[in-house]
C-alpha cells in the first residue's frame, strides 16, 4: 500500500509527538509521585542498582554467581511488589502506568523494517483528511438517491436511468468494499450532474479508510501539477507527480473540463501508459464519449480509455438542478 511520502511524513510527525507527549506525561506523573511518596524514589533507585548487580553477577562463574544471583532476584522482586502496593494504595490505576505510545513498536512507527498499525492507522488518517479537502465533502453511499433518477423507460437502453443507475451504484460500491492494487480500471461517463464525481468521491473514501493509497485529482489540477513538475521542478512538485504514479488508486475527476493543449495530451498518454503497464488501476469520469475524447486528446488515449477501462453509463437529469428546484 503506496502511501504518498507527504502523507507518511505528516503520520510519522503526529506519532513523533504523540509519543513525546506521553513520555512528558508519564516524567511529570513520577515527578508528581515522588514528590508525594519519596519511598518510590528510593524503590525505582535501589532497583536499577539490582539491575547493575545482576549485570555483575551474570559474569561470574560457579555456584557462587547462581546464589548471588538467586538473591538479587529475590530483592528485584520484593521491591517490585512494595512497588506495586504503594502505587496501588496511593495513586489512581494508571497514573504511573510507564507504557509506550505503542506496545508493539514503543512509538517509533515500524516492527523490523515493516509499517506498524499505529502508523498505518495515521497514514489513513492523513490520507482522508487529504481527500476531504480535495473533494470538498464527506460523501458516502448511504448518501446516495435513485429517487434522483427517471423510472421512466429509455428505449434507446431497454431499462430506465433509475434501473440503469441502482445496477451501476451496486458495482461500484462492491468494486470499492473489495478493491486491491490489482483492480480494474473504471471509467464514469455522462452528462453533468448526474452523480459521477459523488460516486468517485465514495470510493475514495471506501478505499483509503481500507488502507489504501488514493490520489484524487480534478483533471484540471492533476495537469496542473504535471507542468509545475516538468517545467518548474522543486521537491514538493516532484513529489506530487511521483504520487500520481505511484498510488494504489488514481482518481481523475472531470477529464475534459481542463484547458487543452500539447502538454495536456502528452502528459495524460504517459500517465494512462505508466499506470497501465504497471498494472495500477484508475478511476476517470468524464463527460466525453469515445469520438469527442479523440478529437480533443488522440484516438489512441481514447482507444486506451475506452478499451482498458470497464465503462459505466450515467444517465438521468441534472440532479443539481432538481435539487435546486426542491428548495
Amino acid at each position: 500500500m503506496a502511501y504518498s511520502a507527504e502523507v507518511v511524513r505528516r503520520a510519522r510527525e503526529r506519532l513523533a509527538q504523540a509519543k513525546e507527549d506521553r513520555e512528558s506525561e508519564n516524567r511529570q506523573h513520577l515527578a508528581i509521585a515522588y514528590a508525594q511518596m519519596p519511598r518510590l524514589r528510593e524503590i525505582d533507585i535501589q532497583l536499577r542498582h539490582t539491575m547493575a548487580k545482576a549485570a555483575q553477577a551474570a559474569f561470574r562463574q560457579g555456584s557462587d554467581g547462581r546464589a548471588e544471583m538467586d538473591a538479587i532476584r529475590m530483592e528485584n522482586l520484593k521491591l517490585q511488589r512494595e512497588r506495586a502496593r504503594l502505587t496501588e494504595e496511593y495513586f489512581e490505576e494508571g497514573f504511573l502506568d510507564d507504557s509506550p505510545v505503542c506496545d508493539n513498536c514503543g512509538g517509533t512507527g515500524y516492527v523490523g523494517s515493516n509499517m506498524c498499525e499505529c502508523l498505518r492507522e495515521l497514514c489513513r488518517q492523513e490520507q482522508k483528511k487529504e481527500l476531504s479537502i480535495l473533494s470538498g465533502g464527506k460523501e458516502t453511499f448511504n448518501q446516495f438517491r435513485l429517487d434522483y433518477y427517471p423510472d421512466e423507460l429509455d428505449p434507446r437502453i431497454g431499462i430506465s436511468p433509475r434501473m440503469l443507475m441502482e445496477r451501476n451504484y451496486q458495482s461500484i460500491r462492491r468494486y470499492a468494499l473489495t478493491f486491491t492494487p490489482s483492480a480494474e480500471s473504471l471509467l464514469f461517463v455522462g452528462g453533468t450532474g448526474l452523480g459521477k464525481t459523488f460516486l468517485a468521491a465514495c470510493v475514495a473514501r471506501v478505499v483509503a479508510d481500507r488502507g489504501y493509497s488514493v490520489a484524487y485529482e480534478t483533471a484540471a489540477h492533476l495537469f496542473g501539477k504535471l507542468e509545475q513538475a516538468k517545467f518548474n521542478p522543486t521537491e514538493e512538485s516532484r513529489r506530487e507527480a511521483a504520487k500520481l504514479t505511484e498510488c494504489d488508486l488514481l482518481i481523475i475527476d472531470d477529464l475534459g473540463t481542463e484547458m487543452p493543449g500539447q502538454f495536456v495530451t502528452a502528459a495524460l498518454y504517459s500517465l494512462l501508459n505508466d499506470r497501465l503497464l504497471s498494472g495500477k488501476p484508475m478511476l476517470i469520469t468524464t463527460n466525453l464519449n469515445v469520438e469527442e475524447m479523440g478529437r480533443r486528446y488522440s484516438p489512441q488515449i481514447a482507444s486506451r480509455i475506452y478499451g482498458s477501462f470497464e465503462g459505466k453509463t450515467f444517465l438521468g437529469t441534472d440532479i443539481r438542478i432538481r435539487k435546486n428546484r426542491e428548495r
